[in-house]
């Protein structure tokens, strides 16, 4: 497998999922993943973009602002790309009035009398639109693995017999506005989750790199289960821990290459010509340092 220099080779931004790569949901707001609010704080102090791209739908973008930086994070509003802002673009592009099966508690509004009431409108509808913010199959909090707006989707699809149109991860189009608002190309970015599919999968697709962190949701067999399902397209990076390991490697690879010293360079040619090249062959080693130049001598 080749080294994590090659791989993420020309990387110029990072995407970053939120819940379970920054924080696990649960009681009282839930808690940071250990190391994460220090691994994004040195990611920004880089020479990286960041951004943070997630599926959440049960709170604004203001309120989960607000949340991570109770829990320590450094991140404002505008660096955070969210699908209920490009739901409403959307809506308001095709002049469409919706039957919102949302609120302030939408985990707990996924009723059958919600989801029921939300079938009725939809099969009224002479022409059916119904959108989903993301598609995930479940996520993680403190507590536990907790259902997400997949399962829901799903049952309004097989009921009504439609298809719903997606406006979250794995999106492209919503790949593709993160990535125009971090102002990068997709070969030349990176997007760490926790989410196989949503995440790697989706991330790929669209022509990024994905990071796979071991935290959130992150099983080794559900990960062996999940991809046995997908795309033999789809490359799994193996990572061990959280977006803490990530960001090392990150750092390693977007690190700038030091030009070897002037001083160094005198020392090197004085060395070379004590010895000659047809006599008696020598290696040069230069450990740590990168010459700008290819070529070896012997």
């Amino acid at each position: 497998m080749a080294a994590w220099s090659e791989r993420l080779a020309g990387v110029r931004g990072v995407l970053l999922d939120i819940s379970g790569v920054l924080y696990d949901g649960g009681e009282g707001g839930g808690a940071a993943i250990a190391g994460s609010v220090e691994a994004v704080a040195r990611l920004k102090r880089s020479r990286l973009k960041v951004r943070f791209c997630t599926n959440e739908s049960q709170k604004s973008r203001v309120d989960l602002v607000g949340l991570l930086r109770r829990l320590g994070f450094d991140v404002s509003e505008g660096e955070v790309t969210a699908p209920a802002p490009a739901a409403c673009l959307i809506l308001k592009q095709r002049g469409l009035r919706p039957h919102l099966l949302v609120h302030d508690d939408a985990g707990e509004g996924f009723s059958y009398r919600n989801m029921n009431k939300a079938f009725q409108v939809l099969m009224e509808l002479e022409n059916p639109v119904l959108f989903s913010l993301g598609k995930g199959r479940y996520y993680k909090e403190t507590s536990g693995l907790m259902l997400d707006v997949g399962p829901y989707m799903k049952a309004l699809e097989y009921a009504c017999g439609i298809k719903a149109e997606v406006v979250g991860k794995p999106s492209p189009e919503f790949f593709k506005s993160a990535l125009q608002e971090m102002g990068v190309e997709a070969h030349e970015a990176v997007m760490i989750g926790d989410d196989i599919v949503g995440d790697v999968g989706g991330a790929q697709r669209y022509g990024m790199r994905a990071l796979q962190v071991r935290t959130g949701k992150f099983s080794p067999q559900r990960r062996a289960s999940r991809r046995a399902q997908m795309s033999q397209q789809t490359k799994i990076d193996p990572l061990q821990g959280g977006l803490c390991g990530a960001a090392d490697i990150l750092m390693l690879s977007a690190k700038p290459r030091a030009p070897l010293p002037s001083a160094l360079w005198e020392d090197v040619w004085k060395k070379m010509s004590r010895r000659s090249f047809f006599s008696r062959p020598f290696r040069l080693k230069l450990r740590g340092l990168n010459t700008g130049s290819k070529r070896s001598y012997k």
